[in-house]
C-alpha cells in the first residue's frame, strides 16, 4: 500500500491514522490535507477532517552493479584468456620440466665434482685418520680394529671391526656418514693435494647399496601397477644417486628430487608417454 485517503476528527489524527494505515514515519511519507474539519456548535454540523497521504518516492543513489550475465561472461572470458594462456605456454613449461628433471638426475647421478686425479695418500695422512678414530671411538666406549688400505681410485679407504657396529652405523648410515666427513676433512688438512677417504663396517656401504636398488625397483613396479607417484624417504647425494641410476634404464618411469637438503627425496613417476 503505497496511498490512502483518511478521515479524522483533526488534520493530525488524520495524518496518524494514515502513517499506521502505511506502516511508515512521517519523513516517509508526503501528505495533502483534502478537507481541514470542523467542529460545529456544540458538535452540531461538524466535518471531519480529510487526508490524502503516499510514500515518498526515494531516489536510491545508482550503484553500477554487474549483471549476472556481465559477470558470467567476464568469467568465461577470462577463464577462455586463462586456458589460451596455458596452452602456449604448456610446450616451453613442459619442456622447462622435463629438462630440469633430467639436469636433476644427470646432476645427482655425477658425483660431487672433485678433483679427477687424486693425490697421492701420504702415510702421515693415513696415521692422522686412524688416530682421529681410535680417539673418537673411544670417547664413545667402543673398541674397533681399523684396517687402512688404497684402493684402485686412489681413495683411502678404511675398514672398521669390532662389537656392536650397528651404533656407529646409525639410522640409515647417517653416523658413518658423519664420521667418513669428519675424517675426509683431517685427511686434508694433512696435506696439500686432495685425497678421499672412504669409511666402511660390516660391508654396510655395499648392503646400502643393493637395498635401494632393491628398493628402487620395487617403487617403480608400484608406481606402474597404480599409475601414481611415489615420493621416497629423504636421502643424502649418494643415496639418491642409486635410486636414480638403478631406474635410469626403465622406460615405464622417470626420476627427480625434490626438496631441499637435508630432506630431499627422489619421487618416481610413470613415464609420460605411458
Amino acid at each position: 500500500m503505497n496511498e490512502v485517503t483518511v478521515s479524522a476528527k483533526t488534520v493530525d489524527d488524520a495524518i496518524t491514522e494514515a502513517l499506521i494505515q502505511l506502516g511508515a514515519t512521517s519523513d516517509m511519507v508526503e501528505y495533502e490535507v483534502i478537507e481541514k474539519g470542523s467542529a460545529g456548535f456544540f458538535g452540531i454540523g461538524s466535518k471531519q477532517a480529510v487526508v490524502k497521504a503516499w510514500r515518498k518516492k526515494v531516489e536510491e543513489p545508482v550503484v553500477e552493479k554487474p549483471k549476472k550475465e556481465f559477470i558470467k561472461k567476464e568469467y568465461e572470458k577470462k577463464e577462455f584468456e586463462k586456458r589460451e594462456h596455458v596452452k602456449k605456454e604448456a610446450p616451453a613449461k613442459k619442456h622447462h620440466v622435463e629438462k630440469n628433471r633430467v639436469e636433476d638426475a644427470k646432476k645427482e647421478e655425477t658425483p660431487t665434482k672433485e678433483p679427477q686425479v687424486l693425490g697421492k695418500v701420504e702415510d702421515s695422512t693415513i696415521k692422522a685418520c686412524e688416530v682421529f678414530l681410535q680417539d673418537v671411538l673411544r670417547a664413545m666406549g667402543m673398541e674397533v680394529n681399523i684396517i687402512s688400505s688404497i684402493d684402485s681410485e686412489g681413495a683411502l679407504n678404511i675398514n672398521m671391526e669390532g662389537d656392536h657396529m650397528g651404533i656407529l652405523i646409525g639410522k640409515r648410515g647417517q653416523t658413518l656418514d658423519s664420521l667418513q666427513y669428519l675424517t675426509n676433512r683431517i685427511a686434508n688438512k694433512n696435506q696439500d693435494e686432495y685425497v678421499r677417504v672412504k669409511l666402511d663396517t660390516e660391508n654396510y656401504r655395499q648392503r646400502r647399496k643393493e637395498t635401494l636398488e632393491n628398493l628402487a625397483k620395487n617403487i617403480a613396479y608400484k608406481v606402474k601397477r597404480t599409475k601414481k607417484p611415489v615420493s621416497l624417504e629423504p636421502m643424502n647425494p649418494y643415496e639418491r644417486r642409486v635410486i636414480h641410476s638403478a631406474l635410469q634404464g626403465d622406460k615405464y618411469v622417470s626420476t627427480h628430487s625434490e626438496g631441499e637438503e637435508p630432506y630431499r627425496r627422489v619421487v618416481v613417476t610413470l613415464a609420460r608417454r605411458y
